[in-house]
């Protein structure tokens, strides 16, 4: 019990070249790879944002004319 010969790896290859077929193998590799590079790529995006410092970001006010009076707030309740 525990590992597998190498004849059953070999028996489980070939299995699983008849069911899935080369192509499918090989498209889903590159897809995997893509997905890899894609990861790296946002890596470095992301430690591109964190070296830049962060801006300052003011809350906005209501300008008093377009602000509810005390009167609008009560004729709505």
């Amino acid at each position: 019990m525990g590992s597998f010969s190498l004849m059953h790896w070999v028996i489980v290859l070939l299995v699983v070249m008849l069911l899935f077929g080369g192509g499918r193998i090989s498209g889903l590799m590159g897809d995997v790879a893509k997905g890899i590079k894609s990861f790296k790529k946002g890596m470095e995006d992301d430690d591109d944002v964190a070296a830049k410092p962060a801006t300052r970001i003011e809350g906005h006010r209501v300008p008093e004319q377009d602000a509810p009076t005390a009167t609008e707030d009560k004729t709505k309740a």
